[in-house]
């Protein structure tokens, strides 16, 4: 993922309320069924912090979140790093109603480029990792 590819944007249309989906994704134990499981902690609320490790194939991802704005039940946006590699990004989830239902458009913008040597850190992979958890894992969270 580098600054010159521009952001990636994932959007979903849930069939629930704006305080409904704001919980899943703001409250700890919500995360943690359909996002990551070893989230240690979590606050939206601003300059809140946390890390966890994610592991993928042979490498180890140590995940580094700041939340650096919040509007409760309309956006939260989080920097993203790892602590063991260059790179910086800023992931934003927004809601917006329509018709009875939730829009929710995730927005990932790096402002400083990932190594690209790391399949991980591929746009491509990205893009999978994001539609994977917001249009499988959190609509089947939603949905159940």
């Amino acid at each position: 993922m580098t600054v010159s590819e521009g952001p990636i944007v994932v959007s979903h249309l849930f069939n629930v309320s704006k305080a409904t989906l704001w919980k899943a994704i703001t409250n700890l134990e919500d995360m943690q069924q359909w996002f990551f499981e070893n989230i240690p902690a979590f606050k939206p609320k601003l300059g809140f912090k946390t890390q966890f490790d994610v592991s993928s194939e042979d490498r180890v991802f140590p995940h580094v979140w700041e939340i650096t704005e919040v509007k409760p039940l309309e956006k939260i946006v989080y920097n993203w790093t790892y602590e063991t590699y260059k790179g910086n990004s800023f992931v934003t989830f927004e809601l917006s109603e329509k018709d009875n239902q939730t829009m929710l458009t995730l927005t990932t913008t790096v402002t400083e480029d990932f190594p690209d040597d790391i399949p991980e850190f591929k746009r491509e992979s990205c893009i999978g990792g994001w539609n994977y958890f917001i249009k499988e894992r959190l609509a089947k969270y939603l949905n159940s």
